[in-house]
């Protein structure tokens, strides 16, 4: 995988036509979100501490693209190794610049459905978290609290709910 960070200074030219000689740009890795909903009509999440987040957050699956790998091929991955589950059926919820004014890679947003167990997790996470099924109620009302702490979790789970 490249640096998780890269910084770039990039000139550009307003619609005004005024140059800004060193505009920053940052190049981060593209990643995954997922919004996962069981057999049973469960939403999966984690409850877990993360360094940029002040106390507990509900997250969901996601984590980084591999150089060459494809969005989805990454999503699918990622649900196995974080959470054990495979999914059958699989929508894009679509893709999205992080910062539109300075890169900060692509997030790609995605809802699995009728996911079940085959094999124990094997997650590489550096916080300790905890797997949660939630029922439809409950990841509202963690939607509507602004539970999900981290903006691509939030807006994932709520275009997920909206889809439903």
């Amino acid at each position: 995988m490249p640096p998780f960070l890269l910084v770039e200074a990039h000139k550009i030219k307003l619609p005004d036509g005024r140059v800004i000689e060193d505009w920053p740009w940052l190049i981060t890795p593209d990643f995954i979100v997922v919004v996962v909903i069981t057999e049973s009509d469960e939403y999966l999440c984690f409850r877990q501490t993360k360094y940029s987040v002040e106390g507990t957050t509900l997250a969901l699956v996601g984590g980084y693209i591999n150089v060459e790998e494809e969005p989805l091929a990454a999503a699918k991955r990622e649900l196995v190794e974080e959470t054990g589950y495979e999914a059958p059926h699989w929508e894009s919820l679509g893709q999205y610049a992080v910062d539109g004014n300075r890169g900060n890679g692509v997030a790609y947003l995605f809802l699995a459905r009728e996911a079940r167990p085959v094999a124990d997790p094997d997650a590489d996470d550096l916080e300790e978290q905890d797997l949660l099924k939630l029922s439809r109620a409950e990841a509202e009302a963690a939607v509507a609290r602004g539970a999900f702490k981290v903006l691509a979790w939030q807006t994932a789970m709520a275009m997920a709910l909206l889809r439903c």
